[in-house]
């Protein structure tokens, strides 16, 4: 038994944040929230997501997994505005899932969650770390795409500075300490990273507070947020690109 409702805009913030790295995800429905870990398929980018249950209207359930196809979610909750009600409901009998929109119903067939990777979350050290107010990282990155790919993320005890150098043109954001919400540096450190994996997510950061990042000298980057006055909590990991790939 699943009976579950939420408002347009949480859905919407859900999808949009898988959405970023998988097009199917294993939905975890659990007594205590809604669980996902995915994983791209070149096992690059990876995303933690945890929804609490008070986040949602409704919350009646037997713990579930359902293998979810994202473009199908996201094509039914855009027909509702942020506060419309999004009803979900799961039927052991008839292997559908059954959504409701206002006067809209529709029913799917969800996909064999066994064939859905869901990854382990990967024990990173990070001893350096910075909080950036969510915006300002949304614009330093689309500013980073227009001339490449591969940008540097370098750290040191006073500034934050995204680098990227295309073949003609080059592009520099530096955040003082001023402009950051912290910072902890004990050395000064750099790391790249595809902006492929990247910029996709500015459209999530342009409405979160704030985005705490953690890297190391070509090390992995973990960017933590929360959403929904603090019920999601996204924690997203990408791999770095090391100099011998390049």
């Amino acid at each position: 038994m699943m009976n579950v409702a939420a408002r347009q805009e949480l859905m919407s913030k859900i999808v949009d944040i898988l959405g970023v790295v998988v097009e199917d995800a294993k939905f975890e429905f659990k007594s205590d929230g809604l669980h996902m870990r995915v994983v791209d398929a070149s096992h690059v980018a990876m995303i933690k997501l945890d929804v609490d249950s008070a986040a949602f209207d409704t919350w009646e359930l037997d713990d579930v997994n359902l293998g979810i196809e994202l473009k199908k979610i996201k094509e039914f909750v855009s027909l509702g505005g942020p506060t419309d009600l999004i009803e979900m409901s799961w039927n052991d009998t008839s292997g559908e899932m059954n959504l409701n929109l206002g006067i809209i119903d529709k029913k799917m067939r969800p996909i064999d969650e066994s064939a859905i990777v869901s990854p382990a979350v990967p024990p990173l050290e990070q001893k350096s770390t910075v909080s950036i107010q969510g915006a300002a990282l949304a614009t330093a990155l689309q500013a980073a795409r227009q001339v490449g790919d591969l940008v540097s993320f370098s750290l040191d005890a006073d500034h934050f500075t995204i680098h990227v150098v295309g073949q003609s043109d080059s592009v520099t954001v530096k955040f003082g300490k001023d402009e950051l919400e912290s910072i902890t540096c004990e050395n000064p450190i750099r790391s790249q990273y595809s902006l492929t994996y990247l910029v996709p997510l500015a459209k999530v950061f342009k409405s979160i507070d704030a985005v705490h990042i953690g890297f190391g000298d070509s090390y992995p980057l973990s960017l933590q947020f929360t959403f929904h006055e603090g019920a999601g909590e996204v924690q997203y990991f990408l791999a770095p690109r090391v100099e011998n790939e390049l």
